[in-house]
């Protein structure tokens, strides 16, 4: 009995040292992802002060709207390649080298558009895309230091950082090159990315994943490429992936479509200069940081994330029909609010399903793919877009997006009504 006594007065003093262990792993966790919040916030500034920046640069060098489309279609084959290669070297490599990969080629980026004076070098400062891929890269941080049922909410939050940096960085964009020119916005551009470079290597740990996800990477990184179908092809046979993958290429990609054409649309449509644009951006910005910071965490620990992704879906689809018939910029101000809540709710919950349906050791390449779904609308959506706008107006868009919306809607409402009838029976 003393014996007994003995090992738990022994015992005791190790729950504390536990619980403080624990307790300093966490606050180290919340100082990487607060590390990676700023990371995204900056690194979607620069992106959107490119924004600003590129169309007004490219129409100065002769591009019409065609030739425009052709470079947006650029990016997005590069990223489409990209994706899903910097996806598996961040599983492979870890956090930092991938971070570092992708804010050095945003530097090179901004330092290419800062020299562009031709239409060809136009074009070449977009190579240095196939690596800019730094929310993915911060997605994958949060993703393996996010406990899943609060996955949701951690990645809404990095939604938050891309409407600060939506404001920031459009407006920012359009004060430059209106007053100093697209070369001096570009430069500062690529400072920023030099500063956001630096942090990475002075908060991201080597790697985020857990030290089984670790030990079970560690064979693969010597019998497993950069790049393998066969790696994307196993992921794709978990349960439930392809058909989420599916929805989020098809449900996207009217959306997509008007995404990219944006900048074409508020220029030409809306007659809106570089300064405008800014602003009309900053305002988008307010409405994402509202709708992400405040309401999709709320959101997804109120409801199921299938309940939110058909919310989010024929809300979309209602926005399309309102966008087929918008002709003030006071319009499309009163349906961008809802625009992007559905499409917020739906990047972010597609994201969470799919993260959650493969090993925490895939999380990366997974990301890498979702953001090659991006990639792809960058890719087809710039020539279908400006094929529709130049041959049936700005309605033919919104029109598509209603449309398919609305099938993939009754798709997931009929799945869900089935499976409810099944569970009853």
């Amino acid at each position: 009995m003393k014996r007994e006594e003995g090992e738990t007065t022994a015992e005791a003093p190790r729950a504390p040292v536990s619980s403080a262990a624990n307790t300093a792993e966490q606050s180290g966790k919340m100082r990487v992802i607060y590390a990676v919040y700023v990371i995204a916030a900056l690194d979607i500034t620069w992106m959107f002060l490119s924004f600003s920046v590129t169309p007004y640069l490219a129409k100065k060098l002769g591009f019409d709207t065609l030739w425009f489309g052709y470079l947006q279609t650029t990016v997005g084959v590069i990223q489409l390649i990209g994706g899903p290669m910097f996806g598996r070297f961040g599983d492979l490599f870890g956090a930092r080298a991938a971070l570092s990969l992708a804010c050095a080629a945003t530097t090179v980026f901004f330092v290419l558009l800062a020299i562009a004076d031709h239409p060809f070098l136009l074009f070449v400062h977009k190579l240095p895309t196939v690596f800019m891929h730094v929310l993915p890269a911060c997605q994958m941080v949060v993703t393996d230091l996010s406990e899943p049922e609060k996955r949701a909410d951690a990645l809404s939050k990095l939604g938050l950082c891309f409407g600060i940096g939506m404001i920031v960085g459009s407006t920012l964009g359009g004060h430059l090159s209106t007053h100093y020119g697209e070369t001096f916005a570009a430069c500062v551009g690529a400072a920023g990315s030099a500063l956001s470079l630096l942090i990475v290597l002075s908060f991201i740990p080597k790697s985020t994943k857990s030290e089984a996800s670790r030990s079970s990477t560690k064979p693969e990184k010597q019998n497993q490429k950069v790049f393998s179908l066969g790696e994307i092809t196993r992921l794709m046979k978990f349960p439930g992936v392809m058909r989420i993958f599916l929805i989020k290429i098809i449900s996207g990609l009217p959306s997509g479509i008007f995404q990219v054409m944006f900048s074409i649309i508020a220029m030409d449509f809306f007659k809106l200069e570089a300064q405008q644009n800014g602003y009309l951006m900053a305002y988008f910005g307010i409405v994402q940081m509202v709708v992400q910071g405040g309401v999709i965490g709320r959101l997804s620990s109120a409801f199921p994330e299938k309940s939110l992704l058909l919310l989010s879906i024929g809300i979309t689809a209602g926005v399309g029909l309102a966008q087929a018939y918008m002709q003030t910029v006071f319009q499309l101000c009163l349906t961008v609010t809802p625009w992007i809540f559905s499409l917020s709710i739906f990047n972010v919950i597609t994201d969470s399903m799919l993260t959650k349906s493969v090993p925490s050791s895939d999380t990366g390449t997974m990301l890498g793919l979702c953001a090659s779904v991006q990639a792809l609308v960058r890719t087809i959506g710039p020539t279908i877009g400006g094929f529709l706008y130049m041959n049936y107006g700005l309605s033919s868009i919104g029109l598509i997006e209603f449309f398919v919306n609305s099938l993939v809607f009754v798709y997931l409402l009929y799945q869900l009504l089935s499976k409810t009838e099944r569970q009853k029976e």
